[in-house]
């Protein structure tokens, strides 16, 4: 797994406008069809039990390989600890490179 490649493409679907960022943001849009979650592995308890709950519940993958500082990093803005990818496209690369 390439971790780096994983961020760069996440800072591609930012550029793209096919994320979604902010906890509450994420909640309402996790009922889509198309949806990964990246959750900053150093992200509160209380996000994390919401996040992993809501997920679950809807069956949709979940990422927490990251540091809320490589997330942010990766789309270009500060303290973003959960991150919703809704593009179909993005989703099956991310799953490629998780994969590989």
């Amino acid at each position: 797994m390439n971790n780096q490649r994983i961020l760069n493409l996440l800072g591609l679907a930012m550029r793209a406008r096919k994320i979604t960022l902010g906890e509450e943001f994420v909640l309402k849009e996790l009922t889509k069809e198309h949806s990964l979650v990246f959750l900053a592995s150093d992200a509160g308890e209380n996000i994390k039990n919401k996040i992993i709950k809501k997920t679950d519940y809807y069956n949709v993958s979940l990422i927490n390989l990251f540091t809320t500082d490589e997330l942010s990093k990766a789309i270009g803005k500060e303290n973003r600890k959960v991150i919703l990818v809704t593009d179909k496209g993005f989703i099956e690369k991310f799953k490629q490179y998780l994969n590989s």
